[in-house]
């Protein structure tokens, strides 16, 4: 196969403190992508997001002594989005590949991920531990739960459905990813990817992955890149709204509006019925109805408050579920033609 038939795949791997794994990962990287070359060109783009450690350094130091290895430093810290949209900006070939430098994901997906890219034209292939054929080892307890929730919930969530929204290991086409117009800085990017591809139509596939925290658990207290637990739960709750962020509202209001039903349609049986004792008491009276509601008021005055105050509020989350939807058409709407725009530029 001819240089210029063969796939050119960038390696994206962002960083940040990572002095104690960045040398012996990036060169077991190199020793796999030497045994591809006969099928692929490559380079690998270390981003060092503004590293408080030797990281940046070493780069520098593979950089100098491999010509198809890039390095870009961050002056500051700026997050896990950030470093990814300069991989995406500054990556040269035309499928983009990112790793997490862990290498908790081996490096035999690059391969797997580019080939089911090529061979299914998708835009975006996501490496999945949790979809069937997936394997998680060796991640401890609470984290792989919550993740697997968070993935669960983002799932049930959103209009297209896949195993994996949080992760970042995936193969992107570069002329689809640099269209995309990314805002968010944090984590929070991966699954605003995916809900951005989907407003533009992109093809996405998953495979089923390996997720093996075996050798990160060796360097447990030497790396500080890790993500906070809680925080990256709490994180991953708050990306699933942006898929449809009215089935929230209306779940809560469908529920709030069923409690209000079962108290007010009690209220208004217990009236009817109580209409008999009032005319009973009183022979002849017009208004028989209200005092009957009257009578229920002061024998549970706790049904009408609880039932009044439920449907408002279930009126309310109603009335938001359908100005979220709304709000969302008009954002996919300009969202679409925003990257039409771009696209043309």
């Amino acid at each position: 196969m001819s240089p210029e038939e063969k796939a050119f795949i960038s390696v994206v791997l962002p960083c940040y403190n990572e002095e104690a794994i960045l040398s012996a990962h990036v060169n077991r990287i190199v020793s796999y992508l030497k045994t591809k070359e006969e099928k692929y060109r490559w380079e690998i783009l270390i981003v060092d997001d503004g590293s408080m450690d030797k990281t940046g350094e070493i780069a520098d130091g593979i950089s100098n002594e491999q010509k198809d290895i890039r390095v870009i430093h961050h002056p500051h810290n700026l997050n896990l989005g950030r470093a990814l949209q300069t991989g995406f900006r500054n990556a040269k070939g035309d499928i983009l590949v990112v790793l997490d430098i862990d290498l908790s994901y081996s490096v035999d997906h690059i391969e797997r991920m580019v080939d089911k890219l090529v061979s299914e034209c998708a835009d975006i292939v996501i490496a999945s531990p949790y979809m069937k054929g997936g394997n998680v080892t060796a991640v401890p307890f609470t984290r792989r739960v919550m993740s697997q929730w968070v993935n669960r919930i983002m799932r049930m969530a959103a209009q297209e459905k896949y195993h994996t929204y949080t992760g970042m290991v995936r193969a992107y086409r570069r002329d689809f990813i640099r269209t995309l117009n990314l805002k968010t800085k944090d984590y929070e990017v991966n699954p605003e990817i995916m809900y951005k591809a989907m407003i533009l139509r992109a093809r996405i596939v998953e495979i089923p992955a390996h997720l093996d925290w075996t050798e990160q658990n060796k360097f447990a207290g030497k790396r500080t890149s890790n993500i906070r637990v809680i925080r990256g739960f709490f994180s991953g709750i708050m990306s699933s709204f942006i898929f449809r962020p009215y089935i929230f509202f209306l779940g809560i209001g469908a529920v709030l509006m069923a409690l209000s039903m079962f108290e007010l349609i009690w209220l208004l049986y217990d009236t009817i019925k109580g209409i008999h004792e009032v005319k009973a008491l009183s022979p002849g009276t017009e208004f028989a109805f209200s005092e009957s509601l009257l009578l229920q008021f002061k024998k549970n005055p706790q049904t009408f408050i609880v039932g009044g105050v439920t449907f408002i509020a279930a009126i309310q989350f109603l009335s938001l579920a359908f100005l979220s939807l709304q709000n969302k058409r008009y954002f996919e709407e300009l969202f679409h033609l925003g990257t039409s725009i771009n696209k043309k530029q």
